[in-house]
C-alpha cells in the first residue's frame, strides 16, 4: 500500500534538483503532489515522470520573488483541496560568492527576497491548511553556511540562516498547540546544479545524487517526527 495514499504534497524548487527528486519520490508512495518552478519545462518533465510511475501531480510555474504569485497559488489550492500535508521548502538562489564589502545589493536583495522573504510568505499562505492536516511536516532545505559562516559565503550563508530561525520559531510556536512539525534539513554535498556553480571544478560524480536527499525527505513524510527535527544528510 502506498504510504502517504491521500495526502497532499507541495514541493517549491521542483523542476530539477532534490526538488524534482523529492516531488517524484513523494508521488511515488501516493502523494498527490503540487510543484513550483519558474520554468514550465522542468515542471512538465517531472510532471511527466511521476504520471508515466502511475502517480498524480499538478504543476504550478510561478516565480516566488513575485509577491502576488504565493498568494495565488495558496488562493488556486484552497479552492480544490482542504488541507496540506506535507510542504517542501527547497527553491533558493547562490547568488555570487565574494567578500562581503563586495556584495552586490541589488543582487543580494534578490537573494534574501527568495531564500528568506518568499518562505515567510509561503508559511503565513499555507499555515491554514497546514493546521487543517491531521499532522502536516514543513520540511526545509538549508545548508552548513547558515551556521558555520564560510569566507565568501556570507550573501547565501545569511539569508539561510535567517531562514532558519524563521522556521525554528515557526516550528516552537505550534510544538505544543498545533499537529505541524517543522524539520530543517542540510543535505550536505549533493549533485545539483547549485553545488555545480559552487564548486566548478568538482567531478559532480563523486558527490551523492539528489534521489538520497530526497529518500530521507519521505522517510520523514512518512515516519513523521513530534518535535523539532534537524540534521545534516551525509
Amino acid at each position: 500500500m502506498s504510504k502517504l495514499a491521500g495526502q497532499l504534497a507541495l514541493v517549491t524548487g521542483a523542476s530539477r534538483g532534490i526538488g524534482a527528486a523529492t516531488a517524484i519520490a513523494l508521488a511515488a508512495e501516493g502523494a498527490h503532489v503540487v510543484i513550483t518552478a519558474r520554468t514550465t519545462a522542468g515542471l512538465e518533465m517531472v510532471e511527466d515522470e511521476i504520471h508515466q510511475a502511475g502517480g498524480s501531480a499538478t504543476i504550478a510555474p510561478l516565480d516566488l520573488t513575485d509577491g502576488e504569485s504565493i498568494g495565488r497559488l495558496a488562493g488556486a489550492i484552497t479552492e480544490r483541496w482542504k488541507f496540506l500535508d506535507i510542504l517542501v521548502l527547497n527553491a533558493a538562489m547562490l547568488g555570487s560568492l565574494g567578500p562581503v564589502p563586495h556584495i552586490d545589493p541589488k543582487e543580494f536583495a534578490k537573494i534574501v527576497t527568495l531564500n528568506l522573504t518568499a518562505q515567510a510568505a509561503m508559511i503565513a499562505a499555507f499555515d491554514p491548511m497546514l493546521r487543517a492536516s491531521a499532522g502536516a511536516r514543513v520540511i526545509g532545505l538549508t545548508s552548513s553556511v547558515a551556521r558555520t559562516p564560510r569566507a565568501y559565503w556570507g550573501a547565501y550563508g545569511a539569508s539561510k540562516a535567517g531562514f532558519e530561525t524563521l522556521l525554528d520559531t515557526y516550528g516552537d510556536e505550534l510544538a505544543n498547540i498545533g499537529r505541524v512539525r517543522v524539520a530543517i534539513l542540510d543535505p550536505g554535498a549533493t549533485r545539483t546544479a547549485m553545488r555545480a556553480k559552487a564548486y566548478p571544478g568538482e567531478d559532480p560524480a563523486s558527490q551523492k545524487p539528489p534521489e538520497d536527499v530526497a529518500a530521507r525527505i519521505t522517510q520523514l513524510a512518512i515516519e513523521g517526527f513530534e518535535v523539532a527535527h534537524r540534521e545534516r544528510i551525509n
